[in-house]
């Protein structure tokens, strides 16, 4: 397909990007819902039964073979044109075991440093607005490059991050100051939780990079008092109701998932599962506490509404990206129980895995290999290199493998 056909049709792939015991809090009257009540487990301890885990390594095993042969002789994979669909592939062989590590690796790094360029970002320049989602491409391929461990990368690592931290819209003060959006320069300066959450997320997982930086540079960091502001524009209060409030938005004027109207009669923009996971995965990243109302409240929505038959608010409309963000934030929420409606604790991990287990199709050609896709195409979820990916993050999240 023509490039520009796949910028207008990718563009929208960053929309859905929309250890305590067993606590979970109720929302009550307030600015922003705060704790009220606590439920509580000691029998879920985050460890995964042996005979799961085998499997589930046996399943991980088949989807990063899958991936493997599909890896394209210039080290890319899917959508050439966007190197985050390289770079998510990359992050799951990174973290891996595979065999063939080595090779695969390194031709899928070598893809990414063409992409580099000369201010920092890692993406390939496209037409039109929001252009080749320049901070979506630089933060996912920063953060694979990172994962590697590779010394020799630290360079691009640390001028991708100096790119990011000028990235955040800082100026103004609007209802988007805080947050990223597709490009800066682009002419869309709206910002989104979809977009910020990769963002603040690449800078944190590759913080530890700055610790070689040299002396003479000046280290690079957001602004993470303004994520947080931002983050409170993004988030459902209590008076937007107890079916949203604690829960978040797409952004600070839209939520994906609609509108609704509160018991006062004003507007309100419904609260989803992807992004009430990125909301909540941001604040921790932030250093909010895990104490603070918002986030409890943001944790609180996430149980009231567990699930893993579908994204909440959305069907099945971004799932896997649902699986993978859920996996990052519950881990670093550091909660493993889940409180249900039956009142019974939920192990989160093991109800995870077995869910990517139980949706793996197997290829029927005799080779063994397995992937992930789903049937709705919103946010190229039909794309099953990208889905794979998501959800072999989210198995090593789930098994408790560092991101």
């Amino acid at each position: 397909m023509h490039t520009v056909q796949w910028v207008k049709q990718f563009l929208t792939i960053t929309c859905a990007v929309g250890v305590g015991l067993g606590l979970a809090v109720k929302v009550t009257a307030g600015e922003p819902p705060s704790s009220a009540s606590v439920v509580s487990s000691t029998a879920i301890t985050g460890q995964t039964d042996i005979s799961l885990l085998n499997e589930a390594r046996a399943v991980k095993n088949r989807g990063l073979n899958w991936l493997a042969k599909r890896q394209q002789p210039d080290g890319s994979w899917s959508i050439a044109d966007f190197p985050a669909l390289t770079a998510l592939p990359l992050w799951a062989f990174a973290v891996s075991e595979h065999p063939d590590k080595a090779r695969i690796v390194s031709n899928a790094v070598q893809f990414i440093l063409k992409n580099v360029q000369p201010d920092g970002s890692i993406y390939k320049k496209a037409p039109g607005p929001g252009g080749g989602l320049v901070n979506y491409n630089t933060a996912l391929c920063m953060t694979a490059l990172h994962m590697t461990r590779d010394p020799a990368l630290t360079p691009v690592v640390l001028k991708a991050r100096q790119f990011m931290a000028a990235a955040q819209h800082l100026e103004g003060d609007d209802l988007y100051k805080g947050g990223f959006g597709y490009d800066k320069t682009s002419g869309r300066q709206y910002t989104d939780l979809s977009d910020s959450v990769i963002a603040y997320e690449a800078m944190r997982l590759t913080q530890s990079a700055e610790d070689l930086r040299p002396g003479n540079e000046k280290k690079a960091d957001l602004n993470w008092q303004a994520t947080t502001q931002f983050l409170g524009r993004v988030q459902n209060t209590a008076t937007a109701g107890t079916n949203d409030a604690g829960g978040f938005a797409y952004r600070p004027d839209e939520s994906k998932a609609g509108t609704t109207t509160n018991a006062a009669g004003q507007v309100v923009l419904r609260s989803y599962g992807s992004m009430t996971y990125a909301g909540l995965l941001s604040l921790i990243y932030a250093d909010v506490s895990r104490n603070d109302p918002r986030v409890r409240s943001a944790f609180d929505w996430a149980t009231q509404h567990w699930t893993l038959d579908e994204n909440p608010g959305m069907g099945p409309q971004g799932i896997y990206y649902f699986y993978n963000i859920m996996a990052k934030s519950l881990s670093s929420f550091g909660q493993e129980a889940i409180p249900s409606a039956k009142g019974t604790p939920v192990a989160w991990r093991t109800e995870m895995i077995k869910k990517l287990i139980s949706l793996q199709k197997v290829e029927k050609d005799g080779s063994g290999e397995g992937y992930w896709v789903n049937a709705n195409n919103r946010w190229l979820e039909n794309d099953p290199v990208l889905v794979t990916a998501y959800t072999l993050i989210a198995l090593d999240v789930a098994l408790g493998k560092t991101r």
